[in-house]
């Protein structure tokens, strides 16, 4: 073989890549498919508006729904018109169904009310912002979070109702609605209407405690320690140990009227003062009268009972109505007008406008009659005064007088005032008797009387004298008789003396006699020796043995 011999090269171009830049190659699929699925399983970006980024920081601040992280606060600037702060935050991937137009957002913080405690864990973890899911179905990226918490979350079984008041009740977000004792409910929020002049509260009933609320149900006041004196006495009312630290509405059905239809959406409904005022809501129509009052109305307040034979039939709406004529003032007999209304619904009568002319009728054809009004004493503690109407027999009226446009109901004078009457009468005829004239013939007689009281001392001291005369005649007499009596007795003795002495005749028929007695004892003295030693000597005869006792012979022991 020839080694000399040249031998041309095949040369082909190399169309294929290197082995080595696989590695690159792979390490960028890697990492596109990293940045793909960081992205696809990265959570949603929103933005949060606040009024402060108190306690809040970025990449610390957490996201929580029911105690649950689900994001984290990203980044935290002020607004272009520096009045607020946009949050970012991220969310977690699983929250994204969570973010509609009607999500609420606040920061939860440590809180201490008269309601309870809240928010003591963020106390070691630091505030969170908390996410509470709308019932929307739009979705949203951008949120104005709440100032605090809702009081009743979204989601609640529950109703919701809207509360109106005129008065200074003065509620406040979380303030108990109580059934009977019973928390059942809250006020969410409170609204004031600058144009009315009404406050709107909205409030929510918890279920099953809604079904409560019917077309009839009455708000009314249960605010701390209610004490009210009134012509009825003392009352104490309250809500319970709640609403005794804060204040609280209350309901339920006034007594006497049905259940009503049940309530399934959000209605309005007043808060009255308290349950008197709620009850009586339930009286639509309403009959106007003045009466016009002589005597003192102290004690006479808005809401006293009007009663007809102690049956309430209306109430007082106002006391001294409008002003008084200037003219009037200096006269004696000035009367104080006061507005009373009655209900016909009171009576049995239909709360209608036909109802109302009913009773209209009726109670002119009764004041024509002699229907007069006047003031009594409801209670004497608190002297509280109610209207009482009531028949009397008196000449019928002709027409009604009217008062600014009111039917006027005529009044007489008040217990109190008749009996004051009575009684200054009373003192006019004491005033009109003579009395100086009295007086005057009255010391005269007694001036008779001591003189005649005089001579009758003197009568007396000589009976005195006279008695004690007769006394002294009566002792005297009375001892001469008793010596003449002593001495007859003593001549007595004397004389039986001397007819027992020796040699008178008495002395020897009591020798005789002496002498008889000694012989018969003398004689009996044998005898009585015999019965000393034999008593039976006067049976049997002396020489008899003395027979004793002797068992017999056929008798055994």
């Amino acid at each position: 073989m020839n080694l000399d011999k040249q031998m041309d090269a095949d040369i082909k171009p190399v169309r294929g890549i290197s082995a080595i830049w696989f590695v690159p190659i792979v390490a960028l699929l890697i990492g596109v498919w990293m940045v793909y699925y960081h992205l696809s399983h990265q959570g949603p970006a929103i933005t949060i508006y606040f009024d402060s980024a108190e306690g809040m920081e970025a990449g610390k601040t957490k996201i929580k729904s029911r105690y649950v992280n689900i994001g984290e606060v990203e980044s935290i600037r002020l607004n272009e018109e520096g009045d607020g702060v946009n949050v970012t935050a991220r969310l977690a991937k699983s929250a994204e169904k969570m973010l509609v137009e009607d999500t609420n957002f606040w920061v939860v913080t440590p809180k201490i009310t008269l309601a309870g405690v809240s928010g003591l864990d963020t106390l070691i973890s630091g505030v969170y912002i908390e996410l509470a899911p709308g019932a929307s179905k739009k979705s949203a990226d951008t949120y104005t979070a709440l100032e605090s918490a809702p009081i009743t979350p979204k989601g609640t079984p529950g109703l919701h109702l809207t509360l109106n008041s005129n008065k200074e009740f003065d509620y406040a977000k979380g303030d108990p609605i109580i059934y009977k004792g019973l928390t059942v409910g809250q006020i969410d929020d409170v609204f004031f209407n600058i144009e009315q002049r009404v406050v709107y509260y909205n409030a929510f009933i918890n279920a099953p405690y809604h079904e409560l609320i019917t077309s009839n149900t009455r708000f009314w006041d249960a605010s701390g320690l209610t004490v009210s004196l009134n012509a009825e006495g003392i009352s104490v009312n309250t809500g319970n140990v709640e609403t005794m630290l804060t204040n609280g509405v209350t309901f339920d059905v006034p007594d006497g009227m049905p259940l009503g239809d049940k309530i399934t959406e959000r209605t309005d409904f007043d808060i009255y003062q308290d349950y008197l005022s709620a009850s009586n809501a339930r009286y639509t129509q309403s009959l106007p009268y003045v009466m016009l009052v002589n005597d003192s109305i102290r004690g006479l307040n808005v809401g006293a009972p009007v009663e007809y034979r102690g049956v309430q039939i209306g109430q007082v709406t106002a006391v001294n109505l409008g002003s008084v004529d200037p003219k009037e003032l200096y006269n004696d007999a000035i009367s104080i007008p006061v507005l009373i209304n009655l209900n016909p619904g009171r009576v049995g009568l239909p709360d209608t406008q036909q109802g109302a002319e009913i009773m209209n009728e009726q109670n002119i054809n009764w004041v024509k009659s002699g229907l007069r009004a006047s003031l009594k004493t409801g209670n004497v503690l608190t002297g509280s005064l109610f209207v009482d109407l009531q028949h009397f027999d008196l000449p019928k009226l002709k027409e009604i007088a009217s008062y600014k446009g009111y039917a006027v109901i005529p009044t007489v004078k008040n217990e109190f005032s008749q009996i004051t009457d009575k009684f200054g009468q009373l003192v006019d005829k004491i005033n009109r008797l003579p009395i100086n004239d009295m007086a005057t013939n009255a010391n005269a007689t007694l001036t008779n009387a001591n003189t005649t009281l005089a001579n009758a001392s003197a009568l007396l001291v000589d009976l005195q004298r006279s008695t004690n005369s007769l006394d002294k005649l009566l002792t005297a007499a009375d001892q001469q008789q008793l010596i003449q009596e002593l001495t007859a007795t003593l001549e007595n003795i004397s004389r039986l003396s001397g007819d027992f002495s020796q040699g008178s005749t008495g002395y020897e028929q009591l020798q005789q006699g002496i002498q008889s007695i000694s012989d018969v004892m003398y004689e009996l003295k044998p005898l009585l020796e015999q019965l000393k030693h034999q008593p039976n000597g006067l049976i049997f005869d002396s020489g008899t043995e003395h027979l004793e006792p002797k068992k017999h012979p056929e008798v055994t022991q």
